[in-house]
């Protein structure tokens, strides 16, 4: 693994080496974009062992998919840079070339199409998890000869103000719900319970302080990777880690603590509701220390003007839904359950 190559720039040198001689006088656009670990940077020689290889995805015009796809293929080497061209996928064997129609390949992805009339709705920006959104915004553009998928992806690189507050205030009520429970599991002799509450109060605040730093969380596997690299992020880490190998509900509540007034106090920077107290106090006259979730919840949809997304739930997009696999990388399923959680038209 000493000598793996990230995918981006195998993909990337794919493109100009073989694929864009293949392509040559086709109005195109070219890209590693979508699903795949080397589309976030995240890949590393480990990747390599499967769903792994040079890859390109080029968009030209739907009459002339097909035939694109046709000369692709009949001039791909069998082999690039020691890979091979063809290799299985996600359970299917074929090129690391797919030629698609833009259109087609968003609905596919998103379960809409951002070029589409109308723009981009308040249930498309809710019912496409964030990986996909990262996926979409992410990877590199080679070449956009069509000129119009940096244009796409530039509409899709982060929520419009007040949705960006809505997601955040359900991200805090998401704490609100739980924050007391590690202690008051911890009180009655439950440190297990307790450890595991504190565990999703973690990946709550980890999603928490992506979102306001305007990345859109990747899944699970990722999520820590994607916290150690914002700027800043080392102390939060580390309260994170305290809460996390805690043997104790005190010492785990401190850990947490410590995690909330930074969250606090990165929001209070961000400046998209009123400053609040970024100090921990008492939950009611119990013995357990919380942030007050629904503090920071209200200040934000306080702060909302669009009338329709102040009037929503705080239920949230897809991802604070639910988190079942099955349903988030199923765009019509993903898309039905958020209407009806949210009483959106589909």
């Amino acid at each position: 693994m000493s000598d793996f190559v990230p995918g981006i720039e195998l993909s990337r040198a794919f493109y100009a080496e073989v694929v864009a001689p293949l392509v040559a006088g086709v109005p195109h656009s070219a890209a590693l974009i979508g699903p795949g670990s080397e589309v976030l940077a995240f890949d590393t020689g480990r990747s390599a062992d499967h769903d792994w290889g040079p890859r390109v995805l080029v968009f030209t015009a739907p009459e002339a998919v097909e035939a694109v796809e046709t000369r692709v293929v009949a001039g791909l080497p069998g082999r690039f840079r020691g890979f091979e061209t063809v290799f299985d996928y996600h359970g299917v064997v074929r090129p690391g070339v797919e030629v698609a129609d833009l259109g087609v390949w968003l609905e596919g992805r998103l379960g809409f199409d951002p070029e589409g009339g109308g723009g981009i709705s308040l249930l498309d920006w809710l019912s496409v998890p964030w990986q996909s959104l990262a996926e979409v915004t992410g990877g590199e553009v080679f070449h956009d000869g069509l000129g119009r998928l940096e244009e796409v992806r530039a509409a899709l690189r982060w929520y419009p103000a007040d949705v960006w507050r809505y997601v955040l205030a359900c991200q805090w009520r998401r704490i609100a719900q739980e924050e007391p429970f590690p202690g008051r599991c911890g009180e009655v002799g439950d440190e297990l319970g307790s450890a595991v509450v504190a565990a999703r109060l973690a990946r709550e605040v980890m999603r928490l302080a992506l979102l306001l730093r305007r990345r859109y969380p990747p899944y699970a596997k990722w999520l820590g990777s994607a916290l150690a690299r914002l700027p800043g992020s080392a102390e939060l880490g580390e309260a994170l880690g305290s809460a996390l190998a805690a043997r104790s509900w005190r010492a785990r509540e401190s850990g947490l603590a410590a995690a909330y007034g930074r969250v606090a106090a990165l929001q209070n920077r961000v400046a998209l509701a009123e400053r609040l107290d970024e100090r921990v106090r008492g939950f009611h006259d119990r013995p357990f220390q919380v942030i007050g979730g629904d503090r920071f919840a209200r200040a934000l949809l306080e702060a909302v003007s669009d009338p329709v997304v102040r009037a929503l739930p705080l239920v949230g997009n897809v991802d604070q839904v639910s988190d079942s696999a099955e349903l988030l990388m199923a765009p019509s399923r993903a898309r039905a359950v958020t209407a009806a959680a949210l009483g959106l038209g589909a």
